[in-house]
């Protein structure tokens, strides 16, 4: 549940018991007072044998949670779960089957089931129902059958462009409905709690090339550009000159247009290819929201490109989802949202900068940041519900609705994290000697 959760839930009773749950009368359970080749018998159908089983599995189901302060309602109108004035939402759930799946692969088929409508919001809001199964869950818990049925896709040069096809050539036209006019897909930054979505991404924008110390003249590589707002931006306000990578045809196309716009097209370059692929030198390297997309076995060749690209006196970024502790993609997550993707803990980004012997000069957690951006992008993405079924269907609404949801109750509860991790070679001397360079103004001001 949520964005790139990890599992929590092991299957609790044997498939045999599920089916007798949920009264399938083709369905043989065991006996087991009696000898191996008689312990069968036909399944019992009584309404209310089946009422109590259902009972038990969700009753099971909230204990392996950790008992989360939430309610599950079942379809004969029972309501499980702590008093009502204990408990922050309920969830309700539509029939027995949606329950047997609940139950028997909960990392994956709370998502499926949500999709369907089959898992709906009764009471309270879905924000905080997830919050509280992040909050209750024991670190580290995973479930077997989800490390048997996990496929993760690789990100090769092939397979990287297919993953990313996936999620962010849906279509700018999808994105320009909720995000704010920059196109800022990533963590905000957000300097006063006056600061609006639109002044929050200018000034992240800030706060990564200020980071840098970028200046008139450099040079700068970027890996991954979304739409272009930070290469623009650095060109723009900076006078940097910087060239980005990005797999993602439609953004590359839409970056090199605002680029033309802005005049600023003999400044930067939007290179529509793998970040593995570049090519040349540069003070800066700057990469924003693509690390989750590397694939951690692919963490020292990153740091490898940015040892040949990065010259001794430069210095660089990484902006990323993290976590406290290794953990594993949800499996909904990775496969209905983001093919391929990855999310690490500080120990496993280290594998970027040892084995390349880079300096890590700084580490800042945005993480609350990030849990204010995702309120944003909820709330407009409620505001084009409609636009968007009838650019897709009600099915692809609620599944994006269920990732925007779970992704701030992950931030909010601290199951997930945000690291900006500042780098340099280790004879580099491009370091202030204090912070203060970073917070002297902000929305939109220059070095």
């Amino acid at each position: 549940m949520g964005c790139a959760g990890a599992e929590s839930v092991h299957m609790i009773v044997t498939a045999d018991e599920l089916m007798f749950a949920i009264g399938d009368p083709t369905m043989r359970v065991m006996d087991h007072t009696s000898p191996a080749r008689e312990r069968i018998r036909p399944t019992a159908t009584h309404p209310h044998e089946h009422a109590r089983w259902a009972s038990r599995l969700v009753r099971t189901l909230l204990h392996r949670l950790g008992d989360p302060a939430l309610c599950l309602r079942l379809w004969t109108g029972e309501t499980i779960g702590p008093p009502p004035d204990e408990s922050v939402a309920t969830l309700s759930i539509a029939d027995r089957a949606a329950l047997l799946h609940l139950v028997a692969d909960p990392d994956m088929q709370f998502g499926e089931m949500y999709m369907q409508g089959r898992i709906t919001v009764y009471e309270g809001d879905l924000v905080d129902a997830l919050e509280q199964t992040y909050l209750q869950r024991t670190p580290g818990a995973s479930s077997v059958l989800s490390h048997v049925l996990r496929r993760g896709r690789r990100n090769t040069l092939k397979g990287s462009r297919q993953n990313i096809r996936e999620h962010y050539d849906l279509g700018n036209d999808f994105y320009r409905l909720w995000l704010d006019p920059t196109l800022s897909y990533t963590c905000a930054y957000f300097p006063t709690a006056a600061t609006t979505l639109e002044e929050a991404q200018v000034a992240k924008l800030d706060h990564v090339c200020r980071k840098l110390l970028l200046r008139a003249g450099d040079e700068v590589i970027e890996a991954g550009c979304g739409w272009g707002a930070l290469a623009l931006h650095a060109a723009k306000r900076y006078g940097a000159r910087v060239r980005a990578f990005n797999i993602s045809h439609e953004q590359i196309v839409y970056a090199r247009e605002q680029a033309r716009r802005a005049g600023l097209d003999a400044r930067v370059e939007f290179i529509e290819d793998d970040y593995r692929n570049a090519t040349g030198s540069c003070n800066a390297f700057m990469s924003v929201g693509m690390l989750e997309h590397v694939g951690i076995e692919h963490y020292p060749e990153l740091g490898r490109v940015i040892s040949r690209v990065l010259r001794p006196d430069g210095c660089g970024l990484i902006h990323s989802i993290g976590r406290n502790a290794p953990q594993p993609v949800n499996r909904w997550i990775e496969r209905r949202i983001f093919p391929g993707t990855a999310v690490p803990s500080l120990s496993q980004m280290m594998q970027i900068f040892e084995p390349a012997g880079l300096s890590v000069l700084d580490v800042e957690n945005l993480r609350m940041h990030y849990a204010r951006t995702l309120a944003a992008w909820r709330a407009a993405f409620q505001q084009q519900r409609e636009r968007i079924e009838d650019m897709f269907d009600a099915a692809f609404a609620r599944m994006w609705e269920l990732y925007l949801c779970g992704s701030q109750a992950a931030f909010q509860s601290g199951d997930m994290q945000l690291f900006q991790t500042v780098f340099a070679p280790p004879r580099s001397r491009r370091t202030p000697w204090t912070r203060e360079h970073q917070y002297l103004q902000w929305a939109g001001a220059g070095p």
